[in-house]
């Protein structure tokens, strides 16, 4: 169940919310969601998948782990990666369209029920004299990722989708001779399409910064060998 609120500066001025990362705190997963507004540093760090959705639509995920509930960047001492997907950095809080008038105004919404928030401990949303603090505004800030990037997705991938891009993938990770892992129902993208991509084609995906994330989906794929070499690892401390 949730709580969820208009945050203020009245209701909410000794509202505290818990940092860092931990499975308590919802990020024991082995995939997350990832929005174009935030590829370029997720494909540094994560490889990135697509999936259909049941609808039919597409997603794009940051793949965290080889088994259910493992992400292998996360320990006892939190998120060790230099980038967190805006997703599991918005916590407690999310966005929802109020409306004013005629026009309907994204306003930003608190989980009052969620494992983070605190009265007690945590980092601080407002200042004394109400004004945004260091925390929310990088609250603010994932959840303007997110926002900007969910109404960017649909037409991105509707334009792979028109382009035939989009391809299914069969990964499979064997770390030794009983140890094997597959990853079901999922898509890449083409390399050899995307390179074959000439013309008018090519030069809307440019223009529209398209071109950029396709090849940053692509390339990040090379992240798998490193996410085999945190597993590994994690198996050998166990």
């Amino acid at each position: 169940m949730t709580n969820r609120v208009l945050l203020n500066n009245v209701d909410h001025a000794d509202l505290r919310v818990i940092a860092g990362h931990g499975v308590a705190f919802g990020d024991g997963i082995n995939q997350v969601l990832v929005l174009p507004t935030e590829f370029e540093a997720v494909q540094r760090e994560y490889p990135i998948l697509i999936r259909q959705d049941p609808d039919g639509g597409w997603q794009a995920v940051a793949l965290l782990g080889l088994e259910r509930d493992e992400n292998l960047f996360l320990d006892e001492t939190g998120w060790n990666a230099r980038y967190v997907p805006a997703v599991q950095r918005r916590g407690p809080f999310s966005i929802a369209l109020q409306r004013a008038g005629e026009a309907a105004r994204p306003m930003i919404h608190v989980d009052l029920d969620h494992p983070r928030i605190s009265r007690d401990d945590g980092e601080r949303l407002f200042l004394p004299a109400g004004g945004n603090a260091p925390y929310l505004q990088g609250v603010n800030q994932a959840l303007a990722q997110i926002h900007n990037g969910l109404e960017i997705a649909g037409p991105m991938f509707a334009a792979f989708e028109e382009l035939g891009l989009i391809e299914p993938i069969d990964i499979e990770i064997k770390l030794d001779d009983q140890t094997t892992y597959d990853l079901p129902g999922i898509f890449t993208l083409a390399p050899d399409r995307l390179a074959a991509v000439s013309g008018e084609a090519l030069e809307r995906l440019h223009q529209s910064g398209l071109l950029r994330a396709a090849q940053w989906i692509v390339s990040s794929l090379g992240n798998v060998e490193a996410l085999v070499a945190r597993k590994t690892q994690r198996l050998a401390t166990q």
